[in-house]
């Protein structure tokens, strides 16, 4: 069986915060031959979605600024691609959650980044890979049997990350194998 690549991308807020979709992370993904998108939330616009699907099928799910059109996506995806399974989890936890998370955040500044990471493991758990969002920052690293992975934003990277450069994010999949790439645009 031939390796298949899977674009990742997250948190492109558009036009909430951004006003395009970069068109380096479209030609990544046309470049590459993406087999399919994941777009692990915030979304913003189901703009994103339709752009994204010119290039392959894109999958995505609910993210916590996805509130406009909260009943087009779900707010967790379980695929499978090539044997590999793939759970995707914004990575906000759920709104009992991230209300309070919110107020903490103005009250005493963010949390760490492997605190959203946790979140989206707990809630994809038996998947070998598990793709999430919220905290606009590249991750790509095994915890136990799984790889956590997140594509970071091609549109706004985190302020709390000085330099971060915008990123998304490719999935290579070979024999059963999953290998997680960082591209940044």
């Amino acid at each position: 069986m031939p390796e298949i690549t899977l674009g990742v991308i997250a948190d492109t807020h558009i036009p909430d915060r951004a006003r395009d979709l970069p068109l380096t992370a479209i030609d990544l993904f046309s470049k590459r031959g993406v087999s399919a998108i994941l777009h692990a939330g915030d979304l913003s616009s189901m703009q994103v979605v339709h752009q994204l699907e010119e290039v392959a099928p894109t999958y995505a799910i609910r993210g916590n600024t996805d509130v406009l059109f909260a009943g087009q996506l779900p707010y967790f995806r379980r695929l499978e691609f090539e044997g590999v399974t793939i759970g995707m989890a914004h990575g906000h936890g759920n709104w009992f959650r991230y209300i309070p998370d919110k107020i903490d955040y103005f009250l005493n500044g963010p949390k760490k980044f492997s605190y959203y990471e946790n979140i989206a493991l707990s809630q994809m758990p038996g998947r070998q890979v598990v793709v999430c969002g919220h905290t606009h920052v590249p991750a790509n690293y095994k915890v136990g049997d799984q790889l956590l992975f997140n594509p970071g934003s091609p549109t706004i990277p985190t302020r709390f990350v000085p330099g971060l450069q915008p990123s998304v994010g490719l999935l290579h999949i070979d024999s059963g194998n999953i290998r997680g790439e960082i591209a940044f645009i």
